[in-house]
């Protein structure tokens, strides 16, 4: 009996590891371009957030930042899907209000400014489908250059007299997006 019990023990155990390992799930390598996100405020011990960004790190790898974001031509701020970003309460982008809640992100850049658009658009893959009708706000910002070049594109947010900056980096190029409470 117990030999009985010992072999039915171990066929069990056997088809359970078989059936595992043709179950299993394939998982995918690391993304070349991983996602992020990016939010303010920043620190979790302050559970009332502003706005919050997800988006895709593209990195430079010896390429030009307008090769990979194109002058004059709509960018979906990141690679892979377009970037999202989700107001908490209502801001305003320039004179523009922008009620609480999920957007697209996108900019067209230029050597000396880039323009900043929220669009209604969401789950979109990059740019291709962009319907500038779907534009809740636009406002032209000016270009800065940093001191340090960043290999991968990279969004950050400070606190602002009147609301906070969403900052862009991406190589030596700079551009602050202000949203005003």
């Amino acid at each position: 009996m117990k030999h009985f019990k010992f072999i039915t023990a171990v066929t069990f155990a056997f088809a359970m590891l078989f059936s595992f390992q043709m179950n299993a799930q394939d998982f995918k390598d690391l993304d070349k371009s991983p996602m992020d996100a990016a939010a303010y405020p920043s620190s979790y011990k302050e559970s009332e957030k502003l706005v919050k960004i997800t988006y895709s790190r593209p990195q430079l790898k010896g390429r030009s930042v307008d090769d990979l974001a194109p002058e004059n031509k709509v960018w979906r701020v990141g690679a892979n899907e377009a970037a999202e970003i989700t107001f908490y309460k209502d801001v305003k982008l320039g004179d523009t209000v922008i009620k609480a809640g999920t957007y697209s992100f996108f900019v067209i850049p230029e050597a000396s400014e880039w323009t900043a658009i929220i669009s209604t658009d969401l789950n979109v893959w990059g740019s291709y489908s962009y319907k500038k009708e779907n534009d809740v706000a636009r406002l032209v910002i000016p270009v800065t250059k940093g001191k340090k070049s960043l290999e991968a594109f990279s969004i950050a947010f400070d606190k602002d007299d009147n609301g906070v900056n969403m900052h862009l980096g991406w190589g030596t190029v700079r551009v602050a997006v202000p949203f005003t409470i």
